[in-house]
Formats: C-alpha cells, sequence, structure tokens
C-alpha cells in the first residue's frame, strides 16, 4: 500500500515543483491547488513565487496581495518521494472566494491522475483545515470536471448550489464539508494511506 505525507514547499523541491508545473503546461491541464507557485509558469522566478507562496501566510501579506491568507502544501508520495499532488488551505475568505473559490483548491499531477490519490490529498488538506480552525469548508468545483466533484463528494461534501463564475465563465458547483464529520467518517479509510513521516519545517 502507498503511504503520502504533506511537506511545505521549499527551495529543496524546486526541480520537483518546476518539473510538475510544467507536466501541467505541457498536458494543457489547469493548476490548482499551488498557491503562487504557479507563477512560474508566468514570468516569476522559482525563488520569487516560493517566497509569495509562503508569506501568504501572513494575513497582512496577503491581503496587501490582494489574497486571502493560506497554507500551500506539495503531497508527496513515500515510495518514491514523487511530488504527486498540491492543495492550498484558506482563512479569512474574502466575498469573492466565499461565493465561487472556497477555503481549498488541490490538484494531482495529470500522470498521477485515476488512482485515488485527489481523495487522500483533500483529507489531508481537511486536517490541516481543521488545524487552522475551520470547522466547516467551502470548496468550489467546475460543473464539468467529473472526478473532482466525485472526490468532494466521496469526502462529505454537500451540494449547496450551482452558478456561473464571473472569472472564467464556466458553470461551478459550490460543496461544504463539515470537517470534523467527514475526518471522523473517513479515519479508517484513509489514515492507512498517511505516513507518520512529514515535510513540516
Amino acid at each position: 500500500m502507498e503511504k503520502f505525507y504533506f511537506e511545505k514547499p521549499s527551495s529543496g523541491r524546486k526541480e520537483d515543483i518546476i518539473e510538475y508545473l510544467t507536466e501541467h503546461q505541457k498536458t494543457g491541464s489547469d493548476v490548482n491547488g499551488t498557491g503562487s507557485l504557479d507563477r512560474i509558469l508566468s514570468g516569476s522566478t522559482f525563488e520569487e513565487a516560493l517566497e509569495r507562496c509562503l508569506k501568504m501566510e501572513e494575513k497582512d501579506y496577503a491581503l496587501r496581495a490582494g489574497r486571502c491568507p493560506g497554507r500551500t502544501f506539495l503531497l508527496i508520495r513515500e515510495s518514491d518521494g514523487r511530488l504527486v499532488g498540491t492543495i492550498n488551505v484558506r482563512w479569512d475568505l474574502n466575498e469573492a472566494m466565499l461565493r465561487f473559490g472556497g477555503h481549498i483548491g488541490y490538484g494531482i499531477r495529470p500522470s498521477e491522475r485515476g488512482k485515488g490519490y485527489s481523495k487522500i490529498n483533500l483529507y489531508l488538506g481537511l486536517k490541516e483545515a481543521l488545524k487552522c480552525g475551520l470547522s466547516r469548508v467551502m470548496i468550489g468545483c467546475s460543473a464539468s470536471n467529473i472526478p473532482s466533484n466525485r472526490t468532494i463528494r466521496a469526502l462529505g461534501g454537500v451540494l449547496e448550489w450551482c452558478g456561473t463564475d464571473p472569472e472564467d465563465g464556466e458553470e461551478s458547483n459550490v460543496y461544504w464539508i463539515d470537517t470534523e464529520k467527514s475526518l471522523d467518517a473517513f479515519r479508517d479509510i484513509y489514515e492507512p494511506f498517511i505516513s507518520e513521516k512529514h515535510g513540516f519545517a
């Protein structure tokens, strides 16, 4: 059985992060859950993107940048140390993010999809959300992204409403998850996949 853990982005993962983002770009896949790391694809240096990503945990910095404070994590597969996914957990949401963006954004690299990793990623994300004091989390998801909708529902997501996201013009589904209830309900399913190792400073 494969096991996974969260690691904070760092300069030690520079090549892995760039490779992860480039894979999305090459396959024409949307990049989600990377915090500010995806700015690398639009001209920022790795160092600039990493600094911005890490500083987003500071409320004042995030507000000055016009964003919500949040933490970004890399989902690492223990057996080979490969970066297989990312997730961004946000709090103190502004009105726009409460309407469509949500508390959590996540993604799995294209070559690792279809293996159930997104559910493990979201389960770990809910654990981090609880640490941030989020008893409930909202997650927005494109209505056309069937796998992501399935993942959210699999972790207890309840569809609240559907609407058109003005940012991209796409139909979006908005879900809410009771954090503690979900973690309790799915602990036996997902904890066996969680490694005791972690990459937190």
